[in-house]
């Protein structure tokens, strides 16, 4: 059960990122220069009570984590974390191989 999750939900942040790359692209070619969406912007459009508490929570915790961590991860492209990301919950939801020389059958 958890592997089906773990497959439908990197095969859905796979099609969100191939639908943020078409939409860079887009952007892109409207205005004759490389745009990208950063990771900061979807987080304020769908989140915008909380975005601004954001940072302030993460440094309550540990000061250096927004520095080192948080805010690097912001700033990397939407359609990159997407891809990445789902990359690896599918290869986490990948059954099980089966052991070399063993027999499976009497």
């Amino acid at each position: 059960m958890i592997r089906f999750l773990l497959r439908a939900l990197g095969m859905l942040l796979i099609a969100g990122g191939f639908v943020a790359l078409v939409y860079d692209g887009a952007r892109s070619i409207a205005n004759n220069g490389l745009r990208v969406t950063p990771l900061s912007e979807l987080i304020l459009a769908l989140f915008k009570d909380k975005a601004s508490a954001l940072q302030a929570s993460v440094e309550g915790v540990a000061p250096w984590l927004w520095q080192v961590l948080v805010l690097p991860l912001t700033l990397a492209p939407v359609a990159v974390i997407g891809i990445g990301l789902g990359a690896v919950l599918l290869w986490l939801g990948q059954p099980g191989r089966e052991p070399i020389g063993f027999q499976t059958r009497p």
